[in-house]
């Protein structure tokens, strides 16, 4: 249990750094009390994660160790690329932020639960939670994401909203790329040659279908940058 522990708490803190998760616990805890916000944190993902290690574990105990080892890997591949892309606030995240009311906690909360479901922390959950001890990933991933929010609280507060996102999302891409490199090894050690096959060409559709992404997403934040300095151009008054 201590070594799953061990997993869940590295790769979702890694899975975590830079994230939108980070965003949002960064901008309330400017706004609120840290410890109402992290409070809310902690709340939202242990019932998040509880879900996707009951889903991972009984989809690992149906599937051969080899093939969860091959997907986990391919699934590691596609968080480095995610993590690459880099997140962002959504105009309904960012509205949920400025437009708090009632109690803070369950605000925190909900808003929290809703922007886990299908990120890539969730994914990482469901895959480790598939090869491992349950208890294990719960507890670890669970406390290696409010630990990694607790940081980004704690450099925010500490330096204000500026911090080394490029660097940080580098670094983590490089994790799960390793990650990544280290399953599909393990699953691949005894394979078939169909399976060997299959797993490269995933593998090809993935670093594909991933920089694609990476590529589009980067030209339309150049140009919606290029559309609001036009336009804040605009709107400066002639002397």
């Amino acid at each position: 249990m201590i070594a799953a522990l061990l997993l869940g708490f590295g790769v979702i803190f890694v899975a975590e750094l830079g994230d939108k998760s980070q965003l949002m616990a960064l901008t309330y805890a400017l706004r609120y009390r840290w410890w109402v916000v992290l409070s809310a944190i902690l709340a939202a993902t242990t019932l998040v994660h509880a879900a996707s290690v009951f889903f991972g574990h009984f989809l690992g105990l149906s599937i051969p160790t080899h093939l969860m080892s091959i997907a986990g890997g391919l699934a590691m591949l596609a968080f480095a690329l995610w993590t690459l892309r880099g997140d962002e606030l959504s105009q309904d995240e960012a509205a949920r932020v400025t437009r708090v009311s009632g109690s803070v906690f369950l605000a925190v909360m909900s808003a929290f639960t809703l922007a886990e479901l299908g990120d890539k922390t969730m994914f990482a959950t469901i895959t480790l939670a598939a090869d491992n001890q349950w208890l294990g990933i719960w507890i670890g991933s669970t406390l290696g994401m409010v630990a990694a929010d607790a940081l980004a609280i704690a450099i925010g507060r500490a330096f204000g909203r500026h911090l080394p996102e490029r660097t940080v999302a580098l670094f983590a891409a490089a994790l799960f790329f390793g990650f990544g490199i280290w399953l599909l090894t393990q699953g691949l050690l005894d394979a078939t040659v169909p399976v060997l096959i299959g797993t490269l060409t995933a593998v090809a559709v993935v670093m594909v279908a991933g920089i694609g992404v990476i590529v589009s997403t980067h030209r339309r934040r150049q140009l919606e940058k290029a559309i609001r300095t036009r336009a804040s151009e605009e709107t400066v008054p002639l002397p």
